[in-house]
């Protein structure tokens, strides 16, 4: 079986396909890498494509944090509150500090 391609002349560029929003090529992400690191804060994440494969996703920092949950510290405060035996006093033991001789 063979298989035909429409593919241009060689003397003529290939046309470009038409690219989601929000999707690099390899090449242009590196060579435009501030604007990708700008669009990535005004508009959501970037996709980038090697070979035609998305390979990663650019999302600003605080997107990052949001989707994976990074640590804020109020997980431990709720779990804290929500302890029964969040009412229990308690009182560490003092005990005597060893001293030591000092000549003047």
């Amino acid at each position: 079986m063979t298989r035909t391609s429409r593919a241009a002349p060689p003397d003529q560029p290939r046309p470009k396909r038409p690219r989601p929003s929000g999707t690099w090529l390899l090449q242009d992400a590196k060579a435009r890498f501030s604007e990708l690191v700008r669009r990535a804060r005004s508009e959501g994440p970037q996709h980038v494509t090697v070979h035609g494969r998305e390979e990663v996703v650019v999302v600003a920092a605080e997107e990052f944090r949001r989707l994976t949950g990074a640590p804020t510290g109020k997980a431990l405060v709720a779990a804290l509150q929500a302890s029964p035996d969040r009412g229990t006093d308690i009182e560490p033991s003092r005990g005597p500090l060893p001293v030591r001789d000092v000549g003047l």
